[in-house]
């Protein structure tokens, strides 16, 4: 592909991640003239492995490998669950909290069914004034140059007996947000995209974005 100078990637090849990012970051786009694409299109660059134990490190080795493979100003984030009863855990393994479990050759969706169930089990016998939670997102720009900057956006809640709710995936289906009566996934993607993690991360990221970036 020919990328401009506006050109920024997200270390991501699910578009529907690049999408949502996309309308998180709509004012900002549209301000610096930014054209967001996914890693998907720079099919050379290799995906990198997760190795750190923090949210902000593991979106640093990402977001650092994509700027230096690609030239250009990139974006990755990582997020998770922290349950307090758990001591912050899943956190950063929250995508892979069931392990072999299910088995190796699972899809994402089997995945997601086999942590939500192990979790729900291990929290059996919690009551719910114990249940609390976070959903947790670091999001970091790295420029060509060796720049990187890094933002932190979080969403307190508890976390719900059984799953309720399709509009989501991971742990959406348990996750009620303080001050709500719905999970997560009973949420649309506009008022999820208005509380969530994710959201809050790159929200704080777009002063960083507006400073760092060249305008038209």
């Amino acid at each position: 592909m020919t990328a401009g100078r506006h050109t920024l990637v997200l270390a991501t090849r699910n578009e529907h991640k690049v999408h949502e990012l996309r309308q998180i970051l709509a004012r900002v786009v549209e301000d610096l003239a930014l054209s967001i694409v996914g890693a998907a299109d720079f099919p050379d660059v290799p995906d990198v492995t997760e190795t750190e134990v923090t949210f902000e490190g593991n979106a640093r080795l990402k977001a650092v490998a994509l700027a230096s493979a690609t030239g250009l100003p990139s974006v990755a984030d990582d997020s998770g669950l922290a349950v307090e009863v758990l001591g912050g855990c899943p956190g950063v393994f929250s995508a892979r909290w069931s392990g072999s479990l299910g088995g190796s050759d699972l899809t994402r969706r089997q995945r997601d069914a086999a942590n939500l169930r192990l979790l729900l089990d291990q929290l059996a016998d919690v009551p719910p004034e114990h249940r609390q939670a976070a959903f947790v997102c670091a999001a970091v720009l790295a420029m060509p140059d060796g720049r990187v900057e890094s933002a932190v956006g979080r969403v307190n809640g508890h976390l719900a007996y059984e799953p309720v709710g399709g509009n989501g995936f991971g742990y959406d289906p348990v996750f009620v947000p303080n001050g709500q009566t719905r999970t997560l996934a009973e949420h649309s993607d506009a008022e999820k995209n208005a509380i969530s993690h994710r959201g809050n991360a790159f929200r704080a990221l777009e002063p960083i974005l507006r400073r760092m970036l060249p305008l038209q």
